[in-house]
């Protein structure tokens, strides 16, 4: 039913209602995943529907949108959507994030208040019912949360892209001043401020529990031109930097190979699988500590192929392991 062409005309509606800059008809054909011949005439039916929609010449392209949004009934959210809204906030407060999750739950809010009273009350016990029958599995270990008035400090320098200051304490030295670019944020176990040093340029990370007295400064700062966040989050198996290597592992045949099958190591991953039902998982990374602590919850049923840096880093933790069990 999803892919009912009527359907597919709301969404490609909605879509063009919530971009600004309007889309072209290859955004068109990529998002609702057809031909751009398809994506044609879908946006001269769109057009036909929808009077406010108009066209941006935007050189070399013609991109269309749809002005003033869209009716209360053509956008009402789902039983489902509002699920995974709640649950998705549910899941930051869990795991220590009450800032992130107050703000989800803000927007929760509002999307209610602007449905109509009949289409609320025909979605609140399916709604109920849902909440009632999922939960949220939360995983072990300490997280450091998100100051709230820190974060938004951070995003407004990001968006000015003004100087960010702020002291640092790492452990065992002394706290240190910093001045930096701001370039992101990355939300994980620990969350981080990604900055490049407003001396060096150099791009770096810092856990923002250890930060403190975090002010915007005056000027600009804006991050590299050629820096991209995505991009830079995904070198890394987590969040620490490194050198980038060729990983591979070898999962040994039977539950975990299945589990391994299902697994997303890394955007740049490929699985093979071997004769014997055993999985080989390739993925071209940094941050081999955090990956060592990973393979951790594998126990013998992975192997390290490659690199010879990781079994280094991998014996030195399971040396430490033993030193703390003395």
């Amino acid at each position: 039913m999803r892919h009912d062409k009527a359907f597919q005309l709301i969404e490609l509606a909605r879509r063009m209602a919530a971009s600004a800059e309007g889309l072209t008809l290859d955004d068109m054909a990529r998002e609702i995943g057809v031909a751009r011949r398809t994506a044609e005439r879908m946006r001269d039916a769109v057009i036909a529907l929808f009077p406010t929609a108009e066209e941006v010449f935007d050189p070399p392209h013609k991109r269309w949108r749809i002005r003033g949004g869209l009716s209360a009934f053509e956008q009402a959210p789902t039983a489902t959507e509002m699920l995974e809204l709640t649950k998705a906030a549910q899941t930051l407060r869990a795991s220590g994030e009450p800032a992130r999750a107050a703000a989800l739950e803000s927007l929760e809010r509002k999307l209610k208040a602007a449905m109509r009273s009949t289409a609320l009350n025909r979605m609140a016990p399916d709604l109920e019912a849902l909440v009632r029958a999922e939960t949220i599995a939360v995983q072990a270990g300490p997280r450091p949360t998100a100051d709230e008035a820190m974060l938004a400090t951070i995003r407004a320098a990001v968006l000015a892209q003004s100087p960010l200051g702020f002291t640092y304490s790492r452990p065992n030295a002394e706290p240190r001043r910093r001045s930096v670019a701001p370039c992101g944020l990355m939300f994980g176990r620990a969350n981080y401020l990604v900055a490049a040093d407003r001396e060096t340029g150099r791009i770096q990370t810092f856990r923002l529990d250890r930060m403190s007295a975090v002010e915007r400064q005056e000027g600009l700062a804006p991050p590299p031109e050629d820096f991209d966040l995505a991009a830079f989050a995904s070198q890394s198996f987590g969040i620490y930097q490194d050198q980038v290597e060729d990983v591979v592992l070898r999962v040994a045949p039977g539950e975990k190979a299945a589990e391994a099958r299902g697994w997303r190591w890394h955007p740049t991953q490929e699985l093979e699988d071997q004769p014997d039902g055993a999985v080989l998982v390739r993925f071209r990374a940094s941050g081999m500590r955090e990956l060592a602590w990973h393979l951790f919850t594998w126990g013998d049923q992975i192997t390290i192929l490659a690199p010879d840096r990781l079994k280094s880093v991998m014996a030195e933790e399971i040396a430490a392991a033993k030193r703390a069990l003395v």
